[in-house]
C-alpha cells in the first residue's frame, strides 16, 4: 500500500505531482531559445526565422505547435480509459510515451522525425496533464488543496525557467548538443515522475468507487497529519469514507452507466455545467496570450523589440526567474482570497499588459521597446497569480466523481487545442499584422472578467464533496453559505441541509 503517512506522505504526494508538471513546464519552454540556436537551425533550415534564414514561419508555427496535438490526443487517451486504468497507471504510462517522444525529438535529423518525436512527447504529456490535478485534488484536504496545486504549478514554471537557463548555457556549445542535450534532459524528469507515482498509492475516491473500500481506507487513513495516534476505525477517517460512498452512490445513480453522453446531459447534478465550466477555465488559460510569451519569448525579444540573439536569451532567462517568483504567490492567497478574485484581478491585469504591449511595439522606439520588455514580465506576474493554477484546479474540484476523469481529460484537450490554436498562429501573426497580434489577446482577456464573475462558483475551503451542494440545487450558488455547514469541515455531512435551507441560500446568494 504505502509506507509513508501522515505528512511525510503528503509532501510526498505534492513533490511527485510537481515532478510531473515541471516536466510539463521544461517541454513547454525548452523549444523557446532553441529556435534561433546556430546549430538547430543549421540542422533545420526549413523554420529558421532569423534575419538572413529563409525558412517558413508557418511551418515554425507547425512544428512547435504540433507537440499540442499530441497533448490533445494524450487527454482523449484518459478521456477513454482513464476511468478503467486509474490515475496512477495514467501517469505511469504518460511518463514512458513521453520518454520515447523525447528520445525521437533529441536524435532528429529531419522535420518530419522531428514531428513525429513532439506529437509521441506530447501524448504522453496529454495523459499526465489530465490526470495529475485529479490525483492530487483527490489525495489533499479541503483546506490545503489549493494551496497543493499552486505549489504543483508554481514547480511547472521552475520547469520553464530551468529550461531557459539550460538553453542558455548549451548556447555556447557550437555543435549539435547545443540542443540535443536540453530535449533529452526532460526524460530524467519523466523518471522520477513515474518512480515517484510507482511508489505512492491511488486515490481512496478512485478505490471506492471501484468497489476497493478497505484499500481506501487505509490510504485515507495514512493522509490524515495524526496517522500514526489513530487507527483505521477514527471516526474523522470513517466520517471520510462516509462522505465519499454517499457522494459515489448519488453520482452513480445520477450517472444511470456513466455514458459519455452524460458530460454533456443537464441532470440533478448538473454534468454538463460543469464539464463546461472546466473546459471554460483551460480555454481562457489559453487564450490569454501566455504561450505567445513561453514559447516564443526569444523570437519576441529579438522580432518584436529588436535585441540580439544572445540578449534575448538571457532575457528569457529572467523572465523564467521572475515568472517562477510570481507563480510562488498564489501558494499563500489561493486559499485566503479565494479563486473567483485572483481570477479575475488575473484577466484585468493581462489585458492591460497586452494593450500597452501593442501600443508600444506599433511606436518601435528604443524606450518604448524597454517598456514591452517590462510588460512581457509584468503579464507573467498577473498570469501566475490568477490562471497559472486555477484552471487546473477547477475541473478536479468542479467535477463529480462520477464523471471527474472524463471531465476533467475534456478541460485538458480544450487546454491543448486552444495551445494549439495560439502557438500555430502567432509566428504568421507576429510576421504579418505585428502589433496587432497583442490587441486581440487584450480582448479576449477583458472579455473574461464578466464570465468569471457571473459563472464561476467559489471552492475555497470546500471539501470536494461540498462542492457538490453548489450545484445540486435549483439555482448555482456562487458561495457557500454557513446555513449549509462549515466549510472544510469533514464532520459536517453536506447532505443534511434542510429544503428551507436551500431556498434562503438559493434567494439570499445567488448571484
Amino acid at each position: 500500500m504505502t509506507f509513508l503517512v501522515g505528512r511525510a506522505l503528503t509532501y510526498a504526494i505534492t513533490a511527485t505531482a510537481g515532478s510531473g508538471f515541471l516536466l510539463f513546464g521544461y517541454d513547454q519552454g525548452v523549444m523557446s531559445s532553441l529556435l534561433t540556436g546556430d546549430a538547430f537551425i543549421a540542422t533545420f533550415p526549413e523554420i529558421d526565422t532569423t534575419k538572413g534564414g529563409h525558412g517558413s514561419s508557418s511551418l515554425q508555427g507547425t512544428v512547435v505547435a504540433i507537440y499540442e496535438i499530441g497533448c490533445f490526443l494524450g487527454a482523449i487517451v484518459s478521456l477513454l480509459v482513464g476511468e478503467r486504468l486509474g490515475r496512477r497507471k495514467c501517469i505511469m504510462a504518460g511518463c514512458i510515451v513521453l520518454s520515447i517522444g523525447a528520445a525521437l525529438q533529441c536524435s532528429a535529423y529531419s522535420i518530419p522525425h522531428l514531428i513525429v518525436g513532439r506529437i509521441i512527447a506530447g501524448v504522453g504529456n496529454g495523459l499526465n496533464t489530465s490526470t495529475i490535478p485529479v490525483w492530487h485534488s483527490e489525495m489533499s484536504k479541503a483546506a490545503s488543496r489549493g494551496k497543493g496545486l499552486a505549489i504543483e504549478l508554481a514547480i511547472n514554471i521552475f520547469g520553464v525557467m530551468l529550461s531557459y537557463w539550460v538553453d542558455y548555457g548549451m548556447s555556447y556549445v557550437k555543435n549539435e548538443a547545443q540542443f540535443r542535450f536540453p530535449i533529452a534532459l526532460q526524460i530524467l524528469f519523466a523518471l522520477l515522475t513515474f518512480i515517484g507515482v510507482l511508489c505512492l498509492p491511488e486515490s481512496p475516491r478512485w478505490l471506492i468507487q471501484h468497489g476497493e473500500e478497505s484499500k481506501a481506507r487505509h490510504i485515507i487513513w495514512a493522509l490524515q497529519d495524526n496517522a500514526r495516534e489513530i487507527d483505521h476505525d477514527d471516526p474523522v477517517v470513517v466520517t471520510d469514507v462516509n462522505e465519499i460512498t454517499r457522494a459515489v452512490h448519488e453520482e452513480q445513480e445520477a450517472s444511470s452507466g456513466g455514458s459519455f453522453k452524460l458530460l454533456f446531459q443537464n441532470n440533478k447534478q448538473r454534468f454538463m455545467y460543469r464539464t463546461l465550466l472546466g473546459m471554460g477555465g483551460q480555454a481562457m488559460q489559453q487564450l490569454s496570450g501566455i504561450n505567445l510569451i513561453t514559447y516564443y519569448a526569444t523570437v519576441i525579444f529579438e522580432q518584436s523589440v529588436g535585441m540580439s540573439h544572445h540578449t534575448a536569451l538571457l532575457l528569457a532567462g529572467f523572465n523564467g526567474i521572475a515568472y517562477f517568483f510570481s507563480s510562488l504567490v498564489p501558494i499563500w492567497t489561493i486559499e485566503r482570497l479565494g479563486r473567483r478574485k485572483l481570477m479575475m484581478f488575473a484577466v484585468l491585469g493581462q489585458g492591460c499588459c497586452m494593450a500597452i504591449l501593442a501600443g508600444t511595439i506599433w511606436d518601435g522606439g528604443k524606450s518604448a521597446g524597454l517598456v514591452a520588455t517590462v510588460m512581457l514580465f509584468v503579464f507573467n506576474f498577473f498570469f501566475a497569480v490568477g490562471l497559472l493554477a486555477i484552471p487546473w484546479l477547477l475541473p478536479a474540484e468542479y467535477s463529480p466523481l462520477a464523471i471527474r476523469t472524463r471531465s476533467a481529460a475534456m478541460a485538458t484537450a480544450t487546454n491543448w487545442i486552444c495551445t494549439f490554436l495560439v502557438v500555430e498562429i502567432v509566428p504568421v501573426s507576429i510576421s504579418n499584422i505585428g502589433y496587432k497580434t497583442y490587441i486581440y489577446f487584450a480582448v479576449f482577456n477583458f472579455c473574461f472578467f464578466p464570465l468569471i464573475y457571473l459563472f464561476y462558483p467559489e471552492t475555497q475551503n470546500l471539501t470536494l464533496e461540498q462542492v457538490d451542494l453548489l450545484f445540486t440545487n435549483e439555482k448555482v450558488l456562487l458561495h457557500w453559505d454557513s446555513s449549509l455547514g462549515i466549510a472544510g469541515d469533514v464532520n459536517t455531512r453536506v447532505g443534511n441541509a434542510t429544503a428551507k435551507d436551500l431556498e434562503s441560500v438559493n434567494a439570499q446568494h445567488v448571484e
